[in-house]
């Protein structure tokens, strides 16, 4: 089980540092394509939980404390999700393109993020005692986590005035 978590880490890792180097590149704010990885991992992230739960449930019943946890864990993804959005800088461009880049404070942001999941899923898994719920979570946390950031990065885009 150990060399589970120790994969699942250095897999988190490697998507998450891929996550904020692209947030740290200037790029067109566009109306689909912000939502495509969001998607991608929230399908990953709905995958990951079932695997959790079934990986519970192969020592015991689910309770309810893991199950809040995990909620609770959700809800701080798209807490970290909204303020990350702030700290985006959003211009219009020579073309008049809105364009976004992430700053130093959306980098510790994510950073802050990563660790408050990864203090959530230990919590997580400790409270059910058995399995890799918490773990398996990464990836809705970074869907609801990134979704938020960029649909609100993308209301600032529209709500933007030229230059």
């Amino acid at each position: 089980m150990h060399s589970a978590h120790a994969g699942a880490s250095v897999m988190a890792v490697v998507v998450v540092a891929l996550v904020i180097r692209r947030q740290l590149r200037t790029r067109r704010v566009r109306r689909i394509g912000s939502l495509i990885t969001p998607a991608v991992l929230g399908i990953l992230g709905t995958l990951g939980i079932t695997f959790g739960i079934a990986s519970v449930l192969k020592h015991h019943p689910l309770t309810a404390l893991p199950v809040v946890l995990l909620v609770a864990s959700l809800a701080v993804a798209a807490g970290f999700g909204s303020a990350r959005a702030r700290t985006v800088r959003v211009w219009h461009g020579p073309q008049g393109d809105v364009l976004r880049k992430g700053t130093a404070a959306t980098t510790g942001l994510w950073l802050a993020s990563v660790g408050a999941h990864i203090g959530l899923g230990l919590w997580i898994d400790h409270a059910a005692g058995a399995g890799m719920l918490g773990t398996a979570s990464l990836y809705a946390y970074l869907a609801i986590g990134l979704g938020t950031q960029n649909l609100l990065v993308r209301a600032r885009a529209t709500a933007a005035p030229p230059a």
